[in-house]
């Protein structure tokens, strides 16, 4: 129970910091809630912008999928994230800040709707986005289940552990908002950069150490191809360079940008963004691989044998708290835990950017705002925030999916799809709200089918998010040339004459 006692107090110290926040907020207005007054300072706005991105995902999930498929994990997701992300902000991010303090916008919805002129259009944006990022919620309860039940040994079960989290995290939203949420994403994100380096160092030592590991893998037939891309073809691996793209489409990640105080902060994001991958995604991804040589760990030796029974990799998301809980000391096996709860539970902007987008977009668009007022529109923020909560705490005690293939057959192929509304938005003065609407519509129906497809399905040997990502471009692009244009006083206030 020692790692456990760290970690439930390490949840502690998160739940003080959200409600510190809250006391320390300017009042019950929408935009401070919502938004922390888009007052972000630098270095806040880097490390919380980059721990909302880093999720159970990047923890857990890279772990587990490196377990069964080796190295070619950091090639798939991290590499080409650290150059796409970055630019992805630094070309769409800037634009969505200077729209959101120009117009007062808060949600990309919002946006759109200003942008493009029009109304039901963005309800139905409001939902896709909306259905698209509740697995990623329930990727951080699920993080959060695992990691107190391994941590705990066995003592803590999933169920339990996952709705302290939910509470913790619904709490701190709650009163908190924008700013306790980038606070303790800052907080999370120093805890989790520091994990990997001390977790490689204490269970490559207990292992015999990283060459002796890597030497094993390679001498062992059964492990060897683990330390190569043999595993994916060129075209499945291709199309992991398309997940990226949905970085600037989540819908937290596009709030974010909206928090900073100035323009000139994104600048240090670009510069740091990819050094900040490298350091959480490489430890992550060699522990995993590693893994296949901890035999004397009867949970993974388990999954070892149970993969080369059935031929088909095995739920492999538990895999780095099994090193930590036999090669760590149990008070840094704690320290580390916390470390690694701190990414888990990044579904905290998620919630909240939820909540912003149906107040916003749904409450206040419809009337709620100008008939109830705005603490009635904060009010029911709050109220979704718990609605939310419940519903993907619910969803996450019977998912059976791991947690990489969550994100990445739902979140990152439905998100990368919709990446297109945001150039077409931002960058495009002949874009239409019919092309928009057309994308949208086929993005719903795409995911509808992937629900019903079986796993791994592919087109042509790429993964759907390549075929789903340039339909949806090429609809918005076609479609735009035969629709009417929004008003000239509206693309002048988009694309005035000097940036034209």
């Amino acid at each position: 129970m020692i790692p456990a006692l760290f970690v439930l107090a390490y949840l502690a110290i998160v739940l003080y910091i959200g409600i510190f926040a809250f006391r320390r907020s300017g009042g019950p207005a929408a935009e401070d809630f919502f938004l922390a007054g888009r007052s972000l300072g630098p270095w806040v706005f880097l490390l919380s912008l980059f721990g909302t991105h880093m999720t159970a995902f990047a923890i857990l999930g890279s772990s587990g999928h490196a377990f069964n498929f080796g190295i070619v994990t950091y090639g798939l997701m991290a590499s080409i994230s650290a150059l796409v992300v970055p630019v992805c902000l630094l070309f769409l991010g800037t634009r969505l800040w200077s729209v959101g303090k120009r117009f007062g916008l808060i949600t990309p919805v919002q946006i759109f709707r200003d942008r493009w002129e029009c109304g039901h259009i963005g309800t139905l944006i409001f939902f896709l986005q909306a259905a698209l990022l509740v697995p990623y919620i329930i990727i951080g309860v699920m993080g959060g289940g695992t990691t107190l039940s391994v941590i705990s040994g066995g003592f803590i079960p999933f169920w339990l552990g996952g709705l302290l989290v939910a509470l913790v995290v619904m709490s701190y939203v709650f009163f908190g908002g924008m700013r306790g949420t980038a606070w303790v994403n800052t907080f999370q994100t120093v805890l989790f950069l520091g994990f990997g380096a001390i977790a490689v160092t204490l269970i490559g030592q207990g292992m015999g150490g990283f060459t002796s590991v890597t030497e094993r893998l390679l001498r062992n037939p059964a492990t060897a191809s683990l330390l190569t891309r043999e595993k994916f073809s060129l075209a499945a691996f291709f199309s992991y360079t398309f997940n990226p793209l949905s970085a600037i489409a989540f819908p937290h990640i596009a709030i974010f940008c909206l928090t900073a105080r100035k323009v000139t902060q994104f600048k240090r994001t670009v510069i740091f963004y990819p050094i900040c991958i490298l350091l959480i995604w490489l430890p992550c991804v060699y522990l995993g691989v590693a893994a296949n040589q901890a035999t004397d760990i009867p949970a993974i030796e388990a999954k070892i044998e149970a993969r080369v029974a059935t031929g088909r990799p095995v739920p492999g998301d538990d895999v780095m708290l099994q090193l930590l809980n036999r090669y760590a000391p149990g008070w840094i096996a704690g320290l580390l835990g916390a470390g690694i709860m701190a990414a888990v539970m990044a579904s905290d902007s998620q919630i909240l950017a939820l909540s912003t987008m149906f107040t916003e977009d749904i409450f206040a668009f419809y009337g709620g705002k100008a008939r109830f007022g705005e603490s009635a529109q904060i009010f029911t923020g709050r109220l979704f925030v718990i609605l939310v909560t419940a519903f993907a705490y619910f969803t996450a005690l019977n998912a059976k999916v791991a947690i990489f293939d969550l994100a990445v057959q739902y979140a990152f192929a439905g998100y990368a799809a919709m990446s297109p509304l945001f150039v077409a938005a931002l960058c495009w003065r002949g874009s239409t709200k019919w092309g928009a609407l057309a994308a949208t519509l086929f993005i719903s129906g795409a995911t509808v089918a992937l629900y019903f497809l079986p796993r791994g399905f592919t087109v042509a040997g790429f993964a759907p998010v390549v075929p789903m990502t340039v339909i949806s471009a090429a609809l918005v692009w076609g479609v735009s040339l035969l629709t009417p244009k929004p008003s000239a006083a509206t693309i002048l206030r988009y694309f005035p004459p000097a940036s034209v």
